[in-house]
């Protein structure tokens, strides 16, 4: 027996449902996420009678009983009715063209750059009138008080702000399309002489909404849950791909149990947003719910490696340890209620750890992709991992992470690994992870590092921090100030203005190498001067006050070379800074450093040329 039918029904129909609450949506569906470009385009397309692709609809009252919510910003006076039908495919353009045309607000969409905005849509007749013609002609969008503005909203262009300047401009509001007594009644008052035009219209582009054919596929609420899931991933390819978060809340679903709500909570249903307890934690304001699914999925195919080497099983028989999609995509819903609590608690504690590490904000932050096999690590060794032995090892294997820039791109196999070896390396010293044994860190790194977005630039940047380097004017350390929310940046120490004249090419003296973290007090102190005159203006000004010793302590702090700064040394102060932070590298990754010879060798002509010349 079929499980599914495959129809056409009138556009309006459909419409009318969904405003009446017969259609509705699965919970587990993400929002309405369609920008005011794809909002015309559809239009258009409807316009013409191109066809704009099948949907699929799924019949309630099945094995699958998933929870459901009105399509966005459909509103019900009487409280929210029963759903006859759940979209599973085309979402995103029924509630486009339910929003359109067939609600009276206005369209809640986005701009080009993702920021929300609202808009009404009309069609220019007469233009429409004109046979093809380009989207942004035949179709407008303006704001909330229906004006369209230019030159810093100075100059008015068009004001469609009455029924009567719509009418006598020739403007019909697409929110009247499939109802149009109203507008037409108003245009007979004001213009009777543009109804033959309007009829025009009517007949060539409103017809075509009015009469458009949408081809639905109907699954019966015969269909298993598990083909409804099956169904809901294959079908979900085009337009904006699925996560692996909406996919697994699709396959939760439909056994009762609502995700999105345990992420993001819900205030309809007053459960607690996962989400936002994390984020009270300023450096896990940026986990996702992907970073979140893959601690547990790691922590769940640990604990199934466990118990098949304890079956005796061998080779491929033991399952990995894994962070991948299809493992994801496999996590029994018992395994996410069984690890949801311990991986949350692995996250806070994550974030304790990054706090040690002196990492102040989320900017601060290299890699996050590094957090989920923190907190799957964590999240089992709970309390331990303050104690000596086993943070030395986790601050080792974080440093070489950070530092080898070993998390960039595709991560899956590398953190499912770093979950099995770290516990292994801490519990029964074992081999020593990969990630430690395969972090590098090349001295003539230094001299390319300038972006602020680069793991090892940050890292680089953190651990001077930690090593306690203190202000330039300011008498506290960098991470006193911080918390005291004082404004702080990493600025070069010999000033680049200064630079430019003595002709250090920008290679040189923009690396890390020529900067460190002070406040913004300092700086401005700091100017374009050379460092032995900056320095002399800060000791002597009346809010600071340093003899030289105190000022070479603080310099010193940054891992300055002090008398060849106040020597105006640049290249003797750069080969020895570097020294300086290789050996600082060196102590955090564990790693031995590479001879002074090797620190000079360069691919990069220019710096090689420069180089060679100290």
């Amino acid at each position: 027996m079929s499980t599914f039918d495959s129809t056409k029904r009138l556009l309006p129909e459909i419409l009318n449902d969904i405003v009446k609450g017969k259609v509705q949506l699965p919970d587990f569906q993400r929002g309405w996420i369609w920008d005011d470009d794809h909002v015309r385009g559809l239009l258009v397309s409807v316009a013409r009678s191109f066809p704009v692709g099948a949907v699929m609809l799924l019949e309630t009252g099945g094995e699958a009983r998933f929870q459901v919510r009105p399509v966005e910003n459909v509103p019900f006076a009487d409280g929210i009715p029963d759903a006859e039908l759940l979209i599973l495919d085309g979402q995103q353009r029924l509630t486009t063209l339910t929003q359109v045309l067939s609600l009276n607000s206005t369209v809640k969409t986005y701009n080009d750059k993702g920021k929300a905005i609202e808009r009404y849509y009309y069609f220019n007749i007469q233009i429409a009138l004109e046979g093809q013609v380009h989207l942004e002609d035949v179709l407008i969008a303006v704001g909330p008080d229906r004006k369209v503005k230019a030159n810093f909203d100075r100059d008015l262009v068009l004001d469609l702000s009455t029924r009567e300047l719509e009418c006598r401009q020739l403007f019909f509001p697409c929110s009247e399309i499939l109802n149009s007594d109203a507008w037409e009644e108003a245009l007979q008052e004001y213009v009777p002489e543009h109804f033959n035009t309007y009829m025009k219209f009517r007949k060539e582009v409103m017809n075509a909404f009015r009469n458009y054919q949408l081809p639905i596929i109907e699954l019966k609420k015969e269909t298993s849950k598990e083909a409804v899931c099956l169904v809901f991933e294959k079908v979900n390819t085009g337009g904006v791909p699925l996560s692996v978060f909406e996919l697994v809340t699709a396959s939760y679903a439909a056994d009762g149990y609502n995700m999105r709500d345990d992420w993001f909570g819900s205030s309809l249903r007053k459960v607690e947003s996962r989400q936002k307890r994390l984020s009270k934690e300023p450096m896990l304001s940026g986990v996702e719910a992907t970073d979140f699914l893959q601690a547990i999925t790691m922590l769940h195919t640990l604990e199934r490696r466990k118990l098949d080497n304890a079956a005796g099983k061998t080779g491929k028989q033991i399952a990995p340890v894994s962070a991948k999609r299809v493992a994801i995509l496999s996590l029994p819903l018992e395994a996410y209620k069984k690890w949801a609590n311990e991986v949350e608690a692995g996250f806070m504690l994550a974030a304790r750890f990054l706090r040690k590490e002196c990492f102040l904000s989320p900017s601060d932050l290299p890699c996050r992709t590094q957090l989920a096999p923190l907190a799957s690590v964590l999240a089992l060794l709970k309390e331990r991992w303050l104690e000596p032995r086993i943070h030395a090892k986790l601050t080792q294997w974080y440093w070489s992470g950070v530092l080898g820039e070993l998390y960039g791109g595709a991560v899956e196999t590398r953190i499912a690994n770093d979950v099995d070896e770290l516990l292994l390396w801490i519990d029964k010293d074992e081999e020593l992870p990969r990630t430690i044994t395969d972090a590098t860190f090349q001295p003539d790194r230094l001299d390319r590092l300038s972006s602020r977005l680069s793991a090892a630039y940050k890292g680089i940047n953190v651990l001077v921090l930690r090593s306690g380097a203190e202000d330039f004017f300011w008498k506290a350390n960098i991470r006193e100030l911080d918390a005291e929310d004082v404004a702080l940046d990493i600025h070069h120490i010999f000033p680049q203005e200064w630079c430019e004249k003595q002709k250090i090419p920008r290679k040189v003296y923009n690396a890390i190498v020529n900067k460190t973290p002070i406040s913004y007090k300092a700086n401005r102190m700091i100017g374009g001067i050379a460092p032995s005159k900056y320095l002399e203006k800060l000791q002597q000004h009346k809010q600071v006050l340093l003899d030289d010793a105190k000022m070479d302590s603080i310099l010193e702090s940054h891992l300055i070379p002090a008398g060849l700064l106040r020597a105006d040394n640049f290249d003797e102060f750069y080969r020895q800074r570097k020294l300086h932070l290789l050996s600082l590298i060196e102590k955090a990754m564990g790693k031995a450093s590479v001879s002074f010879s090797d620190v000079e060798s360069d691919d990069d002509a220019e710096l090689e040329e420069y180089f060679g010349g100290i």
